[in-house]
């Protein structure tokens, strides 16, 4: 494993599945899955109580999480309330839970948390995500305090956009993991 810190994976709603790049990393890197017991119609509370408890047990100052969709606002949510020291979070295609294009369902994860996160962090967003537009990525990525990198044309970063292996997303969490405070 190419990495010193615990790595953690969080898929955004319904789970990423078996040829997401997630899922890819979590079997060829041995990161580890964060499970929430809901991924059709999640609640928030949940999905950030579990979170805290699995960062907590591994030992918050090692961890880099690694978030895509929603599970990107659950990890600002996260850090909103419990303000741990982890390393970094890779915060892949935030979707804008504001949205009118956003799917129902899910419970509490409006309004955008904006709050500056306390720990290091880079936003991996499309030029023609459907679930964000570019300005308000930007507009997530400068709330958080997040270096931002753009994907042309990269639809929402997951299967259906071509995202497999996505060997450029690893080389991202290398720098991510090399990153410290200011």
């Amino acid at each position: 494993m190419p990495f010193q810190s615990k790595v953690m994976i969080l898929p955004g709603l319904g789970n990423s599945g078996e040829g997401h790049w997630q899922t890819l990393w979590q079997k060829q890197y041995g990161f580890r899955r964060i499970e929430q017991e809901n991924w059709d119609t999640p609640e928030r509370t949940d999905w950030v109580e579990v979170l805290d408890e699995m960062v907590f047990k591994a030992g918050s100052s090692e961890v880099l999480l690694v978030g895509h969709s929603l599970a990107c606002v659950t990890i600002a949510y996260w850090a909103e309330k419990y303000k741990r020291p982890i390393k970094g979070a890779l915060l892949v295609a935030p979707s804008d839970t504001e949205a009118t294009t956003y799917p129902e369902g899910t419970t509490g994860f409006v309004p955008m948390p904006l709050s500056t996160l306390p720990f290091p962090s880079l936003v991996v967003a499309s030029t023609n995500d459907y679930y964000v537009t570019p300005e308000r990525a930007q507009l997530f990525a400068d709330s958080w305090g997040s270096e931002l990198v753009w994907l042309p044309d990269a639809g929402h970063i997951n299967v259906a956009s071509g995202y497999g292996p996505w060997l450029d997303g690893i080389e991202l969490l290398k720098k991510l993991s090399g990153l410290s405070m200011k």
